[in-house]
């Protein structure tokens, strides 16, 4: 999946997963769109004697929606067809950083080559302490924060204003959207970033390196330096280290204490070799800074591009999982539930089936498995179990809202399956059995609220359901699994 492609498909998520009240898409919309897709997904795999695929699929079913919303919402096409600035500055920051480059030496005296140079020097130095802090930067302990930082987001997601007169429904889809997308885009942002920022660096120096050359043909260099600290022998030893790799490379002439001590300004002959501290300059600059830079903007645009055309999408969650059932591209989704000091009745065991068809579609089943008595220990409780079983689609925790969390017995289940389950858990708590009991509103708020703590404390993300009327606590197919830190 390309990152176009992706971008669409993760915007129409954003937008179904946030119109839980169905204001932007009906569910007449929504069918319209899958059934349509499935057909020109057909069509598109048989035209190319390809198997129909879950990318067909998602890819005109965006366009279908995506297309009917520009033409209900003419502020949100616009939406569509703006790109951000990013695209721009990727293409002239490279320019600009020429033009400077080529300007540098100028704040200097123009007939001058200054052996001391401190533009020159400091192009030099400074590239020198980025290449040993890429050097570092993979041993040092990483950070782990899934939001991407404020450069990234702008420059993923585009520009940072919403289209104004949008239905509120549609404006919150749109900036749940952008954070969204700026999180998952942040590897590629990151690398277009490099490619820009190496780029950049290759035409500034490239830019010195061609001043040098331009201003020799129309003027005569004065080569030289002077200083109130250094004398010959430590700007020799100093110069001997800087131009040491451009003399062992090209075939360029090496220099004495004497040679130094001849230019040094007042000495009566300086600027007679002017043209060989240039070369000397020239080639410093192309080896140590011209030619790793170019490498590393290589390197960099060859990650960009491959991330670009593979974007990381993982249509293994349930979203994906509910449409690829629909358009058929896999097996039915299988969502287990391990009940916890529960047992469900018909009624509710119908309930569970409508809540996977909430998450995975109309073909999906539901294995639910015997209930785990109170106090057990959960190892014991669930040798049996393979947590991560690939013909599972989701594992699901089920407690009774009208139980009171304990950490001895609830958290420490909980914990087990967090820790031993690679994929996660989602947790879902029913509130039916204390509806049943005609618990009033700010009972069942305060509960919800306590259980939904609790789940976070053991590294889960509670969802509240309704098993007698699943239709009352709608569950997305965005359903948070957890997994502890």
């Amino acid at each position: 999946m390309n990152e176009q492609l992706a971008r669409d498909v993760v915007l129409v998520r954003a937008i179904e997963t946030n119109d839980a009240k169905r204001e932007i898409l009906s569910d007449d919309d929504r069918i319209y769109a899958s059934r349509s897709a499935r057909e020109l997904a057909q069509w598109q795999a048989a035209d190319s004697r390809t198997a129909v695929t879950t990318e067909h699929f998602l890819q005109q079913r965006a366009e279908q929606i995506l297309k009917r919303l520009a033409e209900r919402t003419p502020a949100f096409g616009v939406f569509l067809q703006r790109r951000g600035s990013a695209r721009f500055w990727f293409a002239w920051l490279p320019l600009v950083a020429l033009l400077l480059g080529a300007g540098l030496d100028r704040i200097g005296d123009p007939h001058r080559v200054d052996l001391l140079s401190a533009p020159l020097l400091a192009i030099i130095g400074w590239n020198l302490l980025v290449y040993l802090a890429l050097l570092i930067a993979p041993l040092l302990p990483r950070r782990q924060d899934a939001h991407a930082g404020p450069l990234l987001r702008r420059v993923g997601a585009g520009a940072a204003a919403l289209p104004r007169k949008l239905p509120h429904a549609l404006a919150a889809a749109l900036a749940a959207f952008t954070i969204e997308w700026s999180a998952l885009s942040a590897q590629l942002v990151r690398a277009r970033l490099a490619r820009t920022v190496h780029l950049g660096a290759t035409m500034f120096a490239l830019g010195a390196l061609l001043s040098l050359y331009a201003r020799g043909l129309l003027s005569q260099y004065v080569a030289g330096w002077e200083s109130t600290f250094l004398n010959a022998r430590q700007v020799h030893a100093l110069l001997s280290l800087l131009f040491a790799p451009a003399v062992a490379v090209f075939p360029l002439q090496g220099f004495s204490v004497a040679d130094i001590d001849a230019l040094r300004f007042g000495a009566g002959r300086a600027g007679a070799q002017g043209a060989r501290w240039v070369h000397l300059y020239a080639a410093t600059l192309f080896l140590l800074v011209v030619l790793p830079r170019a490498a590393l903007a290589l390197i960099a645009h060859w990650r960009a591009r491959r991330l670009q055309a593979n974007f990381p999408i993982d249509l293994e969650q349930p979203y994906f999982r509910k449409l690829s059932g629909e358009a058929g591209t896999s097996a039915p989704a299988l969502l287990r539930v391990l009940p916890y000091s529960y047992t469900l009745d018909e009624a509710r065991d119908r309930g569970l089936a409508a809540l996977a068809a909430m998450l995975f579609g109309a073909q999906a089943r539901v294995m639910l498995r015997p209930s785990s008595p109170y106090g057990e220990e959960a190892i014991e409780q669930l040798r049996d179990l393979r947590l991560d079983d690939p013909g599972v689609s989701m594992t699901a925790v089920l407690f009774n809202l009208a139980a009171t969390p304990e950490k001895e017995n609830h958290g420490a289940f909980l914990d087990h399956l967090v820790r031993a389950s690679a994929r996660g858990v989602a947790v879902l708590i029913d509130e039916s059995g204390l509806r049943e009991r005609a618990a009033g509103e700010e009972r069942i708020a305060e509960r919800i609220a306590l259980w939904q703590q609790f789940c976070r404390h053991h590294g889960a993300h509670a969802s509240i359901v309704n098993l007698l009327q699943p239709e009352q606590r709608p569950l997305d197919a965005g359903l948070v699994t957890s997994k502890a830190p």
